[in-house]
């Protein structure tokens, strides 16, 4: 019988992260402050605590994993590596198309390996109640799950669009103890300027970040704090166990090199989870494609510049370096919400403009069809976000097949669509639509960013 899944004893998980900081060539540009100068690690004391900041600044190469997070991540790790032998054989491609599956941990995606070790440091702390924001739900249900785990309050800000076309989602937070409210709201100064402002927004990641920065910061008691799905380093972190896993799966199938590393990128989280232990080998010398995909409605990697841009709406976090579209821009609203994060995590900008990360845009029509095929050969329902690592594999495994090559491709499959079966009834119902963004509407998000810093593209040209 043909193997289908490689998996890993749970002695063999990881005991270490893995960081990229302390190998890219040319290294992530400083945050900065207001003022323009670098901000130092104090400054952000009201927002994380300082456990979590010394890993966001740290350059070692690889940090412990504590022995009680190991313990907890091993609820469903190590996920499990397939061969997607049915898609293969109905594409005809000589290509091998592996998955690391991120889809069995409690909330359904990549998203408690980050959830699960920032709820314990803040915990360890003395913290007692964690804000955030979500696109999608699939970050909100994963901080909720961690912290019923952990024994922390939830408190989750849902971009208003997700929040009314994912009702499960908010279930899902609330079974485990998380309070949800759509984002903008009047809870906040943020939320309630927005709507005074945009009566009728769709909400964007952005705002729901300011409304959950601000909840955090303004806390008299001094025991809550701001947790963080994606684009951070010390979010990149966590999810390099993903990557770090596959490479040991990948040798139990008898695979030296992959030739192909894809996921979908948003903020960056689960395309870092897979992608950056890869990175490291691209860097030592690997002939390594790696690909970044995101949706043509909202082009961070792909049409938007290297700058310095904040992080969220009301401008409360700090000036990031990284491909942005402006912190006032608000995409269209597609179904893949988890993708429709103005900015990119500052390490993948970097890993882009040095030229070792190649980024692809894709329509959603596209993107369903490309599930839909994935879940009539491999049966699992893709999230609309992993559905577009999807359409990528299957035209890197059809490319193959037009080459003549049998090339090893890797992708991260990073949440089920259980709770996005709306879209999927939109798809066949003809109600979904393509979203090409006009030049006009970067424009105007990029006018918000004129005056800030200037980020030099700085690299080697290697790659």
């Amino acid at each position: 019988m043909d193997q289908i899944k490689y998996e890993l004893p749970e002695t063999e998980m990881p005991r270490q992260w893995y960081n990229l900081a302390a190998d890219l060539p040319t290294q992530i540009l400083p945050p900065l402050g207001p003022d323009g100068n670098p901000i130092s690690p104090e400054m952000l004391a009201p927002v994380f605590p300082m456990n979590i900041i010394e890993q966001e600044v740290s350059t070692e190469r690889w940090i412990d994993i504590p022995e009680e997070v190991r313990q907890l991540l091993a609820m469903w790790r190590p996920a499990p590596l397939f061969r997607a032998r049915r898609l293969e054989k109905a594409l005809g491609t000589p290509a091998k198309i592996f998955y690391k599956h991120e889809g069995m941990s409690p909330a359904g995606s990549h998203k408690p390996n980050t959830a699960i070790p920032q709820a314990w440091y803040n915990k360890q702390f003395g913290i007692e109640r964690l804000t955030t924001e979500t696109g999608a739900g699939q970050w909100g249900s994963a901080l909720s799950f961690a912290c019923s785990l952990i024994g922390l309050e939830c408190k989750v800000f849902m971009v208003r669009i997700s929040f009314e076309q994912k009702p499960f989602r908010r279930v899902m937070m609330e079974t485990w103890g998380g309070k949800c409210v759509p984002s903008p709201s009047e809870e906040t100064q943020a939320g309630r300027h927005i709507l005074a402002e945009m009566p009728d927004t769709p909400g964007s990641l952005g705002i729901a970040i300011s409304e959950a920065v601000e909840q955090a910061v303004t806390d008299p008691s001094g025991k809550t704090r701001y947790s963080l799905g994606s684009v951070l380093n010390h979010v990149m972190l966590h999810q390099t166990i993903i990557g770090l896993e596959a490479k040991k799966q990948l040798a139990m199938a008898g695979v030296k090199k992959p030739d192909v590393i894809i996921a979908c990128c948003g903020g960056g989280s689960n395309f870092a989870g897979l992608a950056f232990p890869f990175v490291q080998d691209k860097i030592n010398g690997d002939d390594i494609e790696i690909i970044a995909v995101e949706p043509k409605s909202c082009p961070t990697l792909t049409r938007g510049p290297f700058s310095y841009d904040f992080g969220d709406t009301a401008e409360m976090t700090p000036l990031l370096a990284m491909h942005t579209l402006g912190h006032n821009f608000v995409p269209p609203p597609i179904h893949a919400g988890g993708l429709r994060y103005h900015g990119m995590a500052p390490l993948v900008s970097q890993c882009v403009v040095e030229g070792l990360v190649k980024p692809k845009s894709y329509h959603q029509l596209k993107c369903y069809e490309s599930a839909v095929m994935w879940a009539r050969t491999e049966g699992f329902i893709p999230a609309p976000e992993t559905s577009h690592a999807i359409a990528a594999t299957i035209d890197a495994a059809l490319q193959a097949k037009e080459e003549g090559k049998e090339k090893t491709i890797v992708m991260n499959w990073s949440g089920h669509g259980l709770m996005d079966l709306l879209g999927y009834e939109k798809y066949f119902s003809g109600q979904l639509a393509d979203h090409e963004l006009p030049q006009e509407d970067i424009d105007k998000g990029l006018a918000a960013i004129a005056d800030l810093p200037n980020a030099p593209e700085n690299k080697t040209g290697k790659w």
